[in-house]
């Protein structure tokens, strides 16, 4: 059976399915799950592992699942690096590969800290084309992930949930949910053309902008309330208002595919500061 449309042999094999690994949507679960981890404190790396792998088969699986539906269902995209077998080949590994993960986390850890990782698989696989043709399940799939990975992550160290995850968790849902609101103007006029229906189809690029703004502000006050009012997130986590809000600052007006960049880099900071406030937490 052929995998790759372009290259024969192992090699094009190889680069096809390594295609599919997206390293700007592939590396923020990656870094919540373990941001999870070391936000419950003590880090047991080998559960640590576990899920960061999960994590990336899930995302694996969505990117394999929407380019292949894209191109091969929908005929959407120009081209696709796999063909039809090698992308049903690859659902099939990155799901057995999820599966080891979540047996591991069952049996070092929990049953419920399978459960609550199980669901980033679902959302890979089913944002095309279930999710995807709704307003909330195109705009909040990944978002969602996001969120689960954080208390995956968490859950599998600290085997319980708190308010400092709780409430982390939606600050993110909240953030990277406007980012994907702005996201997807850059479709507007082909998605109106086929009745797909985004959060800016369905309310208007300009108003689907003031919605993606409440949710920063939102997600801003979240963050710098939840580093007053909770011990266990130092002071300085509310510097990822600051950062992401500067950032936005420039992003806001500009078109849709250079904001989002811009806010993704953003949410990349974001993270970043969150992860440095709670791993040497100066102030604490």
């Amino acid at each position: 059976m052929a995998v790759a449309r372009h290259e024969p042999g192992v090699v094009g094999a190889g680069k096809a399915l390594a295609s599919q690994v997206h390293p700007v949507f592939m590396l923020p679960p990656l870094a919540t799950s373990l941001f999870g981890a070391v936000l419950a404190g003590s880090v047991d790396l080998t559960v640590a592992g576990l899920h960061v792998l999960a994590m990336f088969f899930a995302v694996y699986t969505a990117h394999v699942k929407d380019g292949y539906v894209d191109f091969h269902v929908r005929g959407e995209d120009d081209d696709h690096p796999l063909t039809v077998g090698g992308c049903h080949g690859a659902l099939l590994g990155s799901a057995a590969g999820f599966l080891a993960c979540t047996v591991g986390l069952w049996l070092l850890v929990s049953p419920l800290a399978a459960l609550v990782t199980a669901p980033t698989w679902v959302i890979g696989y089913t944002h095309a084309p279930q999710l995807d043709l709704n307003p909330v399940g195109a705009t909040m799939g990944y978002p969602g992930g996001i969120a689960l990975a954080l208390l995956g992550g968490y859950y599998a160290q600290a085997t319980d949930f708190g308010p400092r995850v709780l409430g982390l968790a939606g600050v993110f849902l909240c953030l990277l949910t406007g980012i994907k609101i702005i996201d997807d103007e850059t479709d507007f006029d082909y998605d109106s053309s086929i009745d797909k229906r985004t959060v800016a189809v369905v309310l208007g690029p300009r108003r689907a902008r003031q919605l993606a703004l409440g949710l920063f502000a939102l997600a801003m006050i979240g963050v710098v309330a939840l580093a007053v009012a909770l011990p266990g997130i130092p002071l300085t986590a509310a510097g990822g208002a600051l950062v992401f809000g500067a950032v936005l600052a420039v992003a806001y007006r500009a078109e849709a595919e250079l904001a989002t960049m811009l806010l993704i880099r953003g949410s990349y900071l974001f993270l970043a500061v969150l992860v440095a406030a709670v791993w040497f937490r100066p102030l604490a």
